[in-house]
């Protein structure tokens, strides 16, 4: 008699991935730290991106939320960024112009209360190739996007800040390296020296 094959979630469930389906099985026991996106209906699992970038996003969100409060907007760190049951993502920081509504809104934030969506990337960063995350945010028509790449080792960081264009890609609003100030004044005032995203 031949063993009942055993229910895998990643196999079983793949291309039929839901919101509803990762609040009954995610995060794995397994794999408890994982990065768990969506991308209609595919589960992309990563691991966590270089330390280097970890305190990157801190200083970045303390950069940005003194100019982003005055302005009543909320800077978040990894949320899940929603654009349909089957298609979410998680930027490494999500700036919000409306809070959540509801529990269910907080655990699955509408894409329609993100403001500016930002991805911080390393040499060779693994995750660009699987979640395009640009392309993502373009699509659900979040209105900024900003893009982070740090090299700790050769101590050089690049910001590049983007605004959603009349032909629903990103054009560049501004950007810097280190050394130089980023400024921009949409979609609020910023002003930093990319330099000060190293640890």
């Amino acid at each position: 008699m031949a063993m009942p094959m055993r229910f895998d979630p990643l196999v079983d469930l793949d291309g039929m991935w839901t919101t509803q389906l990762a609040e009954r099985y995610l995060p794995l026991p397994e794999l408890p730290d994982a990065r768990y996106e969506c991308i209609d209906g595919r589960l992309v699992m990563t691991p966590a991106e270089v330390g280097t970038n970890s305190y990157g996003e801190i200083e970045l969100a303390h950069l940005l939320k003194p100019a982003a409060r005055a302005h009543g907007i909320y800077v978040f760190g990894q949320v899940n960024l929603t654009f349909s049951p089957q298609r979410w993502i998680q930027p490494d920081v999500t700036v919000l112009h409306a809070l959540p509504k509801t529990d269910e809104e907080d655990r699955w934030i509408p894409a329609h209360l993100c403001t500016m969506a930002v991805e911080f990337v390393s040499p060779g960063s693994r995750r660009q190739d699987f979640v395009d995350t640009p392309m993502r945010c373009a699509e659900g028509r979040v209105p900024y996007f900003m893009r982070v790449e740090i090299s700790r080792r050769l101590r050089h960081a690049a910001v590049e800040l983007f605004t959603l264009g009349k032909f629903g890609g990103y054009d560049t609003l501004a950007q810097a390296v280190s050394g130089h100030r980023l400024r921009a004044d949409e979609p609020f005032p910023i002003d930093f020296d990319p330099a000060d995203l190293l640890p």
